[in-house]
């Protein structure tokens, strides 16, 4: 039975996912639904702590200064609405939790940054996901193409009752006369 949860588990998980560290800061893409339209918010801050590294529900806490005000939010790594992960930067530090970060301010709450291969990190390519990003975009084109196709016949359906209106009216003049 826990073979068979684990395997309905998995086949949600992502197959490859970004290696996040605390410390490191990250660029989070997360798809954003208002009413009918879609559209990618990008939330760049420092990650305080990684939790279930790896799980289905392995997930991370992004903290960022917007305004002197700290803003804290939370994103599963798994998750189908998180587009993209970029590391921007990875800092040093020996602990998994760093509940001190939000009692610092300005340079105090900086960190050593690591050199690190931000190519290597950050070269994540999921086929499949790809894949049915491009049959999304293939298919949201042919329904503006259709879309479009029958704006164009109505156009021109409406033109034609024009012309035969402008064409009646013609030969109720001449008929006048």
């Amino acid at each position: 039975m826990n073979s068979v949860v684990k395997d309905v588990s998995d086949s949600f998980k992502k197959s490859i996912v970004v290696d996040v560290k605390s410390g490191d800061t990250v660029r989070v893409h997360q798809m954003i639904k208002e009413g009918a339209k879609e559209r990618v918010q990008v939330f760049e801050g420092l990650v305080i702590r990684v939790k279930n590294r790896n799980s289905q529900t392995s997930s991370i806490l992004v903290r960022r200064q917007t305004g002197g005000i700290g803003v804290e939010k939370s994103y599963l790594l798994h998750s189908p609405l998180v587009t993209k992960i970029e590391v921007m930067k990875r800092g040093k530090v020996r602990r998994n939790y760093l509940t001190y970060m939000r009692s610092l301010r300005g340079k105090k709450a900086r960190l050593t940054s690591q050199d690190f291969d931000k190519n290597a990190v950050n070269d994540v390519r999921d086929i499949e996901a790809e894949k049915a990003e491009h049959e999304l975009k293939i298919a949201q084109e042919a329904e503006h193409a259709k879309i479009e196709t029958e704006k164009v016949a109505e156009q021109a359906k409406e033109d034609a009752k024009a012309q035969a209106v402008l064409d009646a009216h013609k030969a109720n003049e001449t008929s006048a006369e």
